[in-house]
Parts: C-alpha cells; structure tokens; sequence
C-alpha cells in the first residue's frame, strides 16, 4: 500500500520439485521470438508490432520504470475467446509471454517481457450489474477508481484496492487488503465467480459449484491456474464514508507506533480501518489513514489513539469511496523506479506487537544511512515504512466466505509491514536492491530472534527476491501445487509465462 504518496520468487520445495519435474520435460527451452508470429494468422487484427501507435501506448502503459521492458508484440484481445484462441497458439509454439492487467505490481519481469508476447487485457471491460445490484462483474481491464465510479452511481461501492490508479485482477488475484476488511475479510473472498481461460484454451467459471478448487486456489493463488477473465464479486452499500490521513510531528513517533499496536491488539469496531506509515525525511512525518465506514459518524473511539496526538495537517472528511480513492490516487507518482517489500510479525498482545513494530521500526532506520550514502537525496523520491494489521474479524469474514489460500490463523493478530523505496534514475537500481534485501534479512532476523516473525508475505506488496507461496503454510502450499497441476497439466504458467510468482 503506497502511503508515502499522501505526504509528499524464488519459492518451492524438494517436494516440489520432486513431484512436477515429470510434468515439465516436455516442455523445455521456451522461444521468446514466435509467438507473434504464432498469434498473426488466427488473430491478426489484435496483434500490435513495434513502431505502431497500440504496441508504443500499451508497451509503455505501467506505472513504474521498473516495469518497462521491449516486447516483440502486443496481444489486445477483444474477448475471453479471442484470449483462449491466443493461449492456445501459444502454447502450441512453445512462445514465452507476459500477462498485464492494471500494471501495478513494480518488479521487473512480472507483468512484462523482453522478445516474447505481451498480452495485455485493456480491451476486456466488462462492467455491469446484475438484477438485484448485489454482485458487480468486473473484467479485468479495469483500475479501482474505474470501478468506484460506477458503483458510486448506484451508492454501492467493493472491497477493492485503497488507491485509484491499483489494477483489479492484480489486487484480487493477490488476495486484496481492502478498506472493508474487517467486515468482508481479503476482497478475494468477495468473488464469487470466476471466468477463467485455461492452459489448453477451455473457457470455464470458478466458484462454490463448479471448479470448487481452481475457486480456491484463485483467492490468493495468483495467475498460476489460468487468466482470469471476469470477476463476479459482491457489492457494499456505500453513501459515503468519514476518511482521510492524519499526520502528526516526528516528536510524536512513539505515541504514533504505541497507537499502531494498540488498534491492532484490540479491533473492536469492523468498521474501521487503519494504514500508518513513517516517511524519512528533513524531518520524519507519521501519517496514518482512517477509514471508518459511516455516513454520519466522526472520530470513533477506536481511533483516539491516533486523534487524540495533535495533527499538522489532515484531510479527514466525509466523501464518497470513489472520491478518497481518488484523492489517495492524486499523488501516484508516475515514471519513477520503486520496490516494495513485505513482511510480517505476529502476536497475541498489546506488548508483543509494539514490540514487533518497535523493532521493524528501529532496524529500518538504522539502515538508512547506508542508503543516503549511496544515493543523491535528489533522486530519492519516496522512503517508507506502513503497516496493516489483520487480525481476528478480518481472517473470520475471509473464513466465512469460504476462506482463501493465505493460511492466517484467527487466533493470531498479524502485523504485515511494507518497505517502501522510489527513486528516480536506472544508475541506482543495483544499490537499492542491495540495500532492500539486507534490510529486509536484518529485520526478519530481528523478530524471528524475538519469537514474533511470520513467513507470510502479502504479495501486493512483496520484491521479487522473497518466497511467497511457502508463507501460506505447507499443506496450502501443496494443495496449490496440485491444483495447478490439475488444471494446467504442463506447466505452461510455470514455464512459458515467466513472471510472477510461480507455486512451484
């Protein structure tokens, strides 16, 4: 979650691997040159080459730097059918390629591609009610602020991503921490169907009847069953509600982490949600967004913690979920490099997550001078550090609906945190990654030495360098794995999709 913006994998097992190397020797040495050819005779007219106005529009339509790469062709299909027809000849060529939805997710390689295909799914944009307004049908082409319009039409809003410019499949395919988490749990556990293009080309749907496993493993799985095509997801009744950022003075930082544990040891009221961040600077600011779903209720209890430490500034006010989208989305930097990094501690008690947070908090900073003495602080955009606490109302709403593949434990409070680093300049890519990764050892080092780490790692916020898929817990893991397996028997998104996280 990008709050810095309001202020200024290698996975798997012996197992594992033991059980797929079978499945994969057909399919060995991936060309990355023909697949555009592969895809020009079936579906010519959505096949985009260099130097033409759609290939340089969607080559270059990510958000970060990070992101861009040169494909050797766009693939815009214009239907779930045209996407199958597409797969298939790809697959038939044996041709790498890339998959891009809203184009958020800033490690490179995962939603792009040198040489190979880059399907991009602008041009599937369903968008509709169905009778009773009960569940939106969302195509994947789509950013959250698109989606927040259109409901907002209606006084309805979903449980999607917290900033505008954030992609739909990429935030629900991750799992999806949403501003409505304690009371409707990770925003994939409001899907309630899927439509989905398989490996082999088959169109099928995904839910609590049909495809029971493959509904499943899509609630946090990521793109390693199929490409997903359309989501049906459940909506929320919304006029509006009271939101915004409270920013206090870096001589409040202690009251400001005491606050963060506090809210996450004691969530009593699901309405509301909290995202705090520290953002480095000439002088350290503390932001946090509240959230509280009410049309006509200002400054719960809940957030006194936070309130009642004096604010510099705020923006705290009622208005729609479109228009706070909106507004966090306004300072979305464009073109710059990022990474972010995930990570997690947990506990039970008051005591034992602000000591958790204290040391995240402590070894994070203790290793920023290393990186201002390598970088020109001109070409620093953003350092941050935010945290997002997910306990016991938020995991039951996730269980009630059918739970998900993260494997979070209700009996626990989990305390994710998110390292934040933009910069401006391709010179500095090789120092940041160095120093995000020592950091990052530094710091889970810190809280398994503690007692308080977790492996789990939010993939909406996770580098490219960290395991995710083992952090769900071993028996999710495999049952992955065979899912997978199951519904993409040759491994062609393990393989010939090289991006992303891979189950296996």
């Amino acid at each position: 979650m990008r709050v810095a913006s309001f202020l200024l994998s290698l996975v798997g097992s012996a197992s594992a691997a033991a059980v797929t190397a079978d499945s994969l020797a057909v399919r060995t040495s991936p060309s990355v040159g023909a697949g555009c050819k592969a895809l020009q005779k079936p579906l010519g007219d959505a096949v985009f080459l260099p130097k033409t106005n759609v290939y340089d529009y969607e080559a270059q339509n990510f958000w970060s730097n990070t992101e861009i790469m040169a494909p050797g062709c766009v693939f815009r299909p214009k239907s779930s059918e045209e996407l199958a027809t597409g797969l298939k000849a790809l697959v038939a060529a044996n041709a790498e390629f890339a998959v891009r939805g809203g184009g958020h997710m800033g490690i490179r390689g995962s939603n792009n591609i040198d040489g190979g295909v880059l399907v991009v799914m602008s041009n599937l944009t369903t968008l509709e009610l169905n009778h009773d307004k009960s569940i939106v049908s969302v195509g994947p082409a789509y950013r959250w602020k698109d989606v927040y319009a259109y409901l907002g039409k209606y006084n309805l809003t979903a449980a999607g991503g917290r900033l505008g410019p954030v992609g739909v499949p990429g935030l629900l395919l991750a799992g999806g921490v949403n501003f409505y988490g304690n009371q409707v749990g990770f925003a994939c556990t409001t899907v309630v169907n899927y439509e989905v293009v398989l490996a082999d080309g088959t169109i099928v749907q995904a839910n609590t009847k049909s495809n029971s496993d493959l509904f499943w493993a899509l609630k946090g799985g990521s793109s390693n069953f199929g490409l997903v095509t359309r989501f049906d997801m459940e909506t929320i009744p919304s006029r509006k509600v009271w939101a915004g950022t409270w920013t206090v003075a870096a001589k409040y930082i202690d009251r400001f982490l005491a606050a963060t544990a506090k809210y996450a040891s004691d969530i009593y009221d699901a309405k509301s949600h909290i995202v705090p961040a520290l953002v480095p600077g000439d002088s350290t600011l503390a932001s946090v967004i509240l959230f509280y779903d009410s049309d006509n209720a200002t400054f719960p209890d809940i957030f006194k913690p936070f309130t009642d430490i004096p604010t510099i500034a705020s923006t705290m006010a009622f208005k729609t979920v479109a228009e706070f989208t909106a507004e966090t989305g306004e300072e979305v930097v464009d073109g710059i490099n990022d990474v972010f990094v995930a990570g997690t501690v947990k506990g039970t008690t008051y005591s034992e997550l602000y000591h958790g947070i204290s040391i995240i908090n402590s070894t994070f900073f203790s290793q920023l001078p290393k990186l201002y003495a390598q970088i020109p602080t001109a070409n620093i955009s953003t350092i941050q550090l935010d945290w997002q606490p997910i306990g016991y109302d938020w995991i039951k709403a996730s269980e009630a609906r059918g739970g998900n593949a993260l494997g979070l434990d209700s009996s626990k409070v989990y305390l994710c945190y998110a390292e934040v680093v933009e910069w401006i300049g391709s010179a500095y890519d090789d120092i940041v990654a160095s120093w995000v990764e020592e950091t990052t050892y530094a710091i889970n080092n810190a809280t398994q030495k503690a007692g308080l780490y977790d492996a789990f790692n939010y993939m909406g916020d996770s580098a490219g360098f960290q395991t995710m898929f083992t952090g769900y817990g071993e028996g999710n893991h495999q049952k992955l794995i065979k899912i997978a397996q199951k519904y993409d028997p040759h491994g062609v998104f393990q393989t010939l999709m090289p991006g992303g996280f891979k189950v296996y």
